[in-house]
Parts: C-alpha cells; sequence; structure tokens
C-alpha cells in the first residue's frame, strides 16, 4: 500500500487503548486498534498501524478544530477540522483533505471512537479509543 493513499489515516494508530468518559472534553488522546481498508472492486484487508506507516496516537482538538500527531511521534502533521457537533452523548467532526472525506464519531461516555475515510475507489473504517488529553 502507498502511503499517500493512507495520509489521513497516517494520523490515527494501531495499539489499543482503554476508553475514558470524554464527555464534554476539547482535547482527546485517540488511538485506533482496527483499521479495515476496501476498494472499489470489492477487496477489503484488515491492517495493523505498523504495516500502514502511521503513528500510535492523534490528538483532536476540537476548539482549535485541529486533528494532529503528538510531538513524541515526530511527525508533524494535522488536518483542519471542517465541522464540529454534539449531540445525544456523540461528538461529530468531518472534513475534506487531498481528495479524501473524512468523518469522526466518538461516544463521549465511553470514549470509543468510530472513523470513515474514503476518497475515490477506497473507504477506511477506523475503531479505536479516546481519552482526555489533558490529563
Amino acid at each position: 500500500m502507498k502511503a499517500p493513499v493512507y495520509a489521513l489515516i497516517g494520523l490515527l494508530a494501531g495499539l489499543p487503548v482503554i476508553a475514558d468518559d470524554v464527555t464534554g472534553t476539547d482535547r482527546l488522546l485517540c488511538s485506533a486498534s482496527r483499521i479495515v481498508v476496501c476498494f472499489e472492486e470489492g477487496d477489503c484487508a484488515e491492517l495493523t498501524a505498523e504495516e500502514l506507516g502511521v503513528p500510535q496516537f492523534v490528538v483532536i482538538d476540537t476548539k482549535a478544530k485541529m486533528l494532529a500527531t503528538t510531538k513524541a511521534s515526530n511527525e508533524n502533521r494535522s488536518t483542519p477540522i471542517a465541522s464540529i457537533g454534539r449531540a445525544d452523548g456523540l461528538l461529530f467532526f468531518q472534513g475534506v483533505e487531498q481528495g479524501r472525506a473524512f468523518s469522526f464519531v466518538v461516544h463521549e461516555q465511553t470514549g470509543h471512537l468510530t472513523v470513515a475515510v474514503s476518497r475515490d475507489g477506497l473507504s477506511v473504517s477506523v475503531f479505536g479509543a479516546c481519552t482526555d488529553a489533558d490529563v
């Protein structure tokens, strides 16, 4: 798999973390535990973050409307978030970058994370967990 296809996924990680109650939290530290990539032709594969060459953690800052790698990753990547909303105990945010659309849902009470990333002919589903980045 080529790195440009996974540039946005590159902001996510492959090692699981224990999820926390993140209700009302403005800065989240998130990690992916499962990544599934599907191609238009119907082939899908479950890949690890390591196989994709992506960092272990991502920070979501809802006040700054930014998604970024951690300082410790030495990756220095960031992506603007176009829209953010909260409803029924869920945090939603979406954006578009380099021909890829992304949509995140965080269950605030449990910290569980679900992500969809898509571009022409490719979709990626990510499942993981978040905790308060400021703790």
